[in-house]
């Protein structure tokens, strides 16, 4: 009994409390614990950029496919060049003779006919110049007869002595002197016909000079410029000063710059037109007429002038419009075309011909590759002339449908075709 006292003593009561107190962790411990809380960050930026780059790289865009249908039309090739127009024939009528221009009958842009007097000069300075040359002309008249009647009375005198010294009753040096006399008044008469002669040129230049202050037109036209003005003085003693400019516009002249890597490939009378900025969609046709030797040189470009003339019954085409004009090397009307960038050319390498091709899209939606025949090609449209129907649809372009334009070119396993036929 005593033990089971000692035992019952010995045994907490049931109103004790126990406190727990934890052990502390180890510095080994405290470090991995460290290291997890830095790894899962990381972690979570690695499946995040993966993440991205999966749905930017790996989804696959589907690729669009540009078709067109192949149809007729007309097609050209051609070179290109800028060119002014300008009259095919023009003329300055000027004055050849000094004096203030008294009137003027015409005005820019009135239609004049050959011959007909366009202005007039003051005719008042040569007026007296004529009247001068006139009065001296009748002095020097009068002065050849009164040297004719020295050389009659000379010529008598003559005679006279040749008698009395066959007489003896004069000397033969008065003889001689009688003959001096008769020759110089030949002279003299000779001399004042020469003067006549002078004086009656001078007269006759005068009297033209009266004629030019009279301005005809030259030729048939229309008046295009007008530097001169009523009440002006024109000095013509050096060079002839222009009064009015006439010009046939009936038919004009197209005077294009040709590049000298153009040139080689222009023909004389080939086929050309061209078009004006405020008529785009009208074409004026002509044949190619001339090359000008002489280029011109601009910046270091050196350009070559074609000219080709074209009729202008209304009147539309003025001087220096600017035009577009176009020399046609080959043309073809309602013939199959296809874009130019439809067609491939494989080939040629090695003496083998080159072949063209084109994808042409089936019915069913597959793509084949088919050898065509190419006539005209330009820059834009090509002539098929074989290989093709009317109808087909040929493939233009391909690309990433939606994002063609930022040149993705991420990875193309399982790529998914979207048509846009």
């Amino acid at each position: 009994m005593a033990d089971a006292a000692q035992q019952d003593a010995a045994a907490p009561s049931p109103t004790a409390r126990v406190t727990v107190i934890p052990a502390t962790p180890s510095p080994q411990r405290r470090k991995r614990r460290s290291r997890l809380w830095i790894a899962v960050p990381i972690l979570v930026a690695i499946l995040g950029a993966g993440y991205y780059a999966w749905s930017q790289y790996g989804a696959q865009p589907a690729t669009a496919i540009i078709t067109q249908a192949v149809a007729r039309g007309d097609i050209e090739n051609s070179v290109t060049a800028v060119g002014t127009l300008d009259a095919i024939k023009s003329v300055d009528a000027g004055a050849q003779v000094s004096g203030q221009l008294k009137s003027l009958h015409v005005a820019v842009g009135e239609r004049v006919a050959e011959n007909q007097l366009i202005a007039e000069i003051d005719p008042a300075s040569i007026e007296n110049r004529i009247e001068i040359d006139q009065a001296e002309l009748a002095y020097l008249e009068a002065q050849l007869v009164s040297k004719k009647a020295q050389l009659v009375l000379k010529g008598a005198n003559i005679e006279r002595q040749r008698n009395l010294v066959a007489t003896s009753s004069a000397s033969q040096a008065t003889l001689d002197q009688a003959v001096a006399d008769h020759v110089a008044a030949e002279a003299d008469v000779q001399a004042v016909e020469a003067q006549i002669r002078k004086q009656k040129a001078t007269l006759a230049g005068d009297q033209v000079d009266l004629g030019y202050t009279k301005i005809y037109a030259p030729m048939a036209g229309t008046i295009v410029d007008n530097p001169a003005k009523e009440g002006q003085t024109l000095n013509a003693n050096q060079t002839a000063p222009t009064i009015v400019t006439i010009a046939d516009l009936s038919t004009m002249t197209v005077k294009a710059q040709v590049s000298e890597a153009d040139v080689g490939k222009l023909k004389i009378g080939m086929d050309a037109y061209f078009t004006l900025l405020g008529q785009p969609g009208k074409r004026f046709t002509g044949k190619l007429r001339q090359i000008e030797p002489k280029p011109d040189t601009e910046n270091n470009v050196v350009l070559y002038y074609a000219l080709f003339d074209v009729p202008n019954p209304t009147g539309e085409l003025m001087m220096s419009m600017s035009a577009q004009v176009f020399f046609v090397e080959a043309a073809a009307k309602d013939v199959l075309i296809v874009p130019s960038a439809a067609v491939r050319v494989n080939g040629g390498a090695d003496g083998k011909p080159a072949q063209a091709q084109v994808t042409v899209v089936t019915p069913s939606g597959a793509a084949e590759a088919r050898d065509v025949g190419v006539g005209i090609r330009n820059r834009v449209s090509a002539e098929i002339v074989s290989g093709l129907e009317e109808g087909e649809k040929v493939v233009v372009d391909t690309g990433s449908a939606g994002n063609r334009g930022n040149g993705a070119t991420g990875s193309r396993r399982g790529m998914r075709m979207l048509r846009l036929f």
